[in-house]
């Protein structure tokens, strides 16, 4: 697999110490891909990352400074990104946690994180004519699926699974938006429902969540691999043939998402939020800009974690 120079496509993949991302790690990387592993843990992900001789970094996602630092990183090493699969995520528990940065501690791995990441590697994604592919669920279609503007962090009735639920629909609003805004710079992007997997995901959510991935009922889930299937098959595929970009996937088919995915006034209004939660102006993250960082960006990319 390369790009159109027929080289070695430059693919980063979020989440990729354990479960489905490091299965379309191991994936892309057979088809002929350099794949960038990323995860939180520094064991798991240098190992992953060694079976393949693949580049590695650490990054915990509940730590924005962590996500400009891995941006900074990658931008330095590679002017040009063909993919990023953004995969990490989690469901957190009963008690409503709060991260260093002040938000919602699921509200900002499931979203905010891969938002800042993506907005911070936006020139080198433009440079490749890359691809944004994000992992949603199916629980972002469920009728109490909301994403609510005004309460991102759900300070007022914080519930677990309602809480991944609106994370999961902001996947694919994102998604939606970020096909609007930088498809005239070439850049797709797509969300996918992998399924549920046997995998660690769910180990620390809420008691029903832990009771069903821990019952007989894991035996008939998909396995991680199964699961990867259709991440990989959009970060390998043509946008625009085999599918359309802002689209929503599953089992490599356009699915059915929430109808509030599609309500643009409320993708926009994410959109714009999220760029001032992650301390960017909505216009640096607006529309997009075929030459040249944003100062803003320039300057977030290069903030270091406090002392």
């Amino acid at each position: 697999m390369g790009n159109a120079a027929g080289e070695s496509r430059t693919v980063v993949v979020t989440g990729a110490s354990d479960g489905i991302g490091a299965a379309a790690a191991r994936i892309l990387a057979r088809q002929g891909d350099s794949v960038i592993v990323i995860g939180r843990s520094p064991v798991k992900t240098r190992a992953v990352a060694a079976e393949m001789g693949a580049e590695y970094h650490v990054a915990d996602f509940a730590r924005l400074d962590q996500v400009r630092d891995l941006a900074a990183g990658l931008q330095a090493r590679h002017p040009r990104i063909d993919v990023l699969l953004n995969n990490a995520g989690l469901i957190a528990g009963t008690r409503r946690t709060v991260t260093a940065d002040g938000h919602e501690l699921t509200f900002q791995v499931n979203h905010l994180a891969p938002f800042l990441l993506t907005m911070l590697l936006k020139d080198c994604l433009a440079a490749a004519q890359g691809r944004v592919i994000t992992t949603s669920s199916q629980a972002g279609t469920r009728r109490d699926a909301r994403v609510v503007i005004d309460d991102l962090d759900m300070a007022d009735g914080y519930d677990g699974l309602r809480a991944y639920k609106a994370s999961k629909l902001a996947n694919v609003l994102f998604t939606r938006e970020l096909a609007r805004r930088w498809g005239p710079l070439g850049v797709s992007a797509a969300a996918a429902h992998p399924g549920i997997v046997r995998s660690q995901w769910g180990r620390s959510g809420p008691a029903v969540v832990r009771l069903v991935v821990s019952s007989p009922l894991r035996l008939a889930m998909r396995s991680p691999e199964r699961g990867a299937d259709t991440l990989a098959w959009l970060s390998a595929s043509v946008p625009g043939m085999d599918w359309q970009s802002g689209g929503y996937f599953a089992d490599r088919k356009p699915a059915t998402a929430k109808p509030d995915a599609d309500d643009r006034k409320l993708a926009t209004a994410l959109w714009d939020r999220s760029a001032l939660m992650c301390g960017l102006q909505p216009s640096d993250a607006a529309l997009p800009q075929p030459t040249g960082r944003s100062r803003q960006m320039q300057r977030m990319a290069g903030q270091r974690p406090e002392a």
